[in-house]
């Protein structure tokens, strides 16, 4: 797929990009050449594949699942403007 200069500049319009008027052949050049990777991609047969979260057969090295940190509410309620039944209490701002 190619992309002509108007159709940069239509994307960084939408993008709310600012794109000088030298670099609008360079995106679309670079533009034109990811699309194209993008339809190569696209037009191996995939079918019978079974996908993957990663390439390598590894498991995920889990920690124990243990408390490493105290309770400090306490502290830092004690700081807080205000505090009721162990919630704090903020301004309203919505009504």
């Amino acid at each position: 797929m190619s992309l002509s200069r108007t159709d940069v500049e239509r994307i960084a319009h939408l993008a709310r990009l600012e794109v000088g008027e030298q670099e609008l052949a360079a995106y679309a050049e670079t533009l034109s050449r990811i699309l194209g990777l993008i339809e190569q991609m696209n037009a191996v047969d995939t079918t019978g594949v079974t996908p993957i979260s990663h390439p390598l057969e590894a498991g995920l090295r889990l920690r124990a699942d243990e408390v490493t940190e105290s309770d400090r509410r306490q502290d830092f309620q004690a700081i807080a403007p205000s505090t009721q039944e162990g919630l704090y209490l903020v301004p309203k701002v919505i009504e």
